[in-house]
């Protein structure tokens, strides 16, 4: 089936504006939106949530990566839904970024509704090391320890932000990865955002926790809240924890030993996540197989899109 693009209910880039509501009307047991209402195909309002893929964090006693980026409608004002034709659509889940070794971790990938124009960026890689900086993404990824900043989130800038800074390193710590909900604070990940999208409750875009290079066996930092892994403690050769896969979340930095020149791998980022929630009356497919169709509690059909392919909607 072809894809459909059907206008968005405010600019591409989700820019404040009051949410609309479209003329509706009805026929043969379904929602329909403006022109479907002549008999037409059934075209649905859709809620979405975008969270991209997290940044790794960094290698050779680094920072925590930040945590991708993370934009949806679901109950906010000021983000419209979208208008969905019955038919085929393609979604993109955005990887985590990968393990960098010992050098700075890499940004993840971003996750996007193509055909209606909607991204969430990847989140940024950790810092490696010393006077190294993050790298801007969704969320910024944390500077090295000894000078390193943590870098901006947010980038591209969307509104409302889909991220956080990564907090800048210490004397002997990598900085926390900026998360969906607040900024990287010291070596701790920033926390993520929780949505009841999908029927339940659940938390996204945590930042990873940076690295320690103290004395062997001083504490890395946690990671925040919605998948974000844990930055790793001294000691020679110690990586960080990854990020939960589908959360977004930021991977944590590694550790080292003050005086040795190596450090630890950097851990991978979580991969992202797309969730589309339509109305009851919508009969939903997915492809391929990983990913999931579910009912909320109010009815609603959901989709829970974990790796890249598409939703088909009757």
């Amino acid at each position: 089936m072809r894809d459909h693009k059907i206008n968005l209910l405010q600019n591409a880039e989700g820019k404040n504006s009051k949410k609309k509501n479209p003329a509706k009307g009805k026929g043969f047991g379904y929602q329909v939106l403006g022109f479907g209402a002549g008999g037409g195909k059934a075209i649905y309002a859709v809620d979405w949530l975008i969270v991209a893929g997290g940044g790794a964090g960094g290698g050779n006693k680094g920072a925590g990566g930040g945590a991708g980026g993370y934009r949806t409608s679901f109950q906010d004002s000021c983000v419209a839904s979208i208008c969905v034709e019955a038919g085929c659509v393609s979604v993109t889940v955005g990887a985590g970024g990968p393990n960098p070794g010992t050098a700075c971790g890499q940004n993840g990938g971003d996750s996007s509704l193509p055909a209606f124009c909607l991204t969430s960026a990847g989140g940024g890689g950790g810092a490696a090391h010393c006077n190294v900086n993050g790298k801007t993404g969704g969320s910024g990824g944390g500077g090295s320890p000894v000078c390193g900043c943590g870098a901006a989130g947010n980038v591209p800038p969307t509104t409302p932000p889909q991220g956080n800074p990564g907090a800048n390193g210490t004397s002997l710590k990598g900085g926390g990865g900026g998360g969906a909900n607040a900024a990287g604070s010291g070596q701790t990940g920033g926390s993520g955002k929780t949505t009841t999208i999908a029927g339940s409750s659940a938390t996204y875009g945590g930042g990873g926790g940076g690295g320690s290079h103290g004395p062997s066996g001083s504490s890395g930092g946690s990671g925040g809240p919605g998948g974000g892994g844990n930055g790793a403690h001294s000691g020679p050769g110690t990586s960080g924890q990854a990020g939960q896969a589908n959360t977004g979340g930021g991977g944590g930095g590694s550790g080292g030993v003050s005086g040795i020149s190596s450090g630890g791998p950097g851990a991978l980022g979580g991969s992202g996540i797309v969730i589309l929630r339509f109305p009851a009356c919508a009969s939903l497919s997915v492809s391929p197989g990983t990913n999931q169709t579910s009912t909320a509690p109010g009815g609603e059909k959901i989709a829970t899109m974990k790796v890249t392919g598409t939703v088909t909607a009757a």
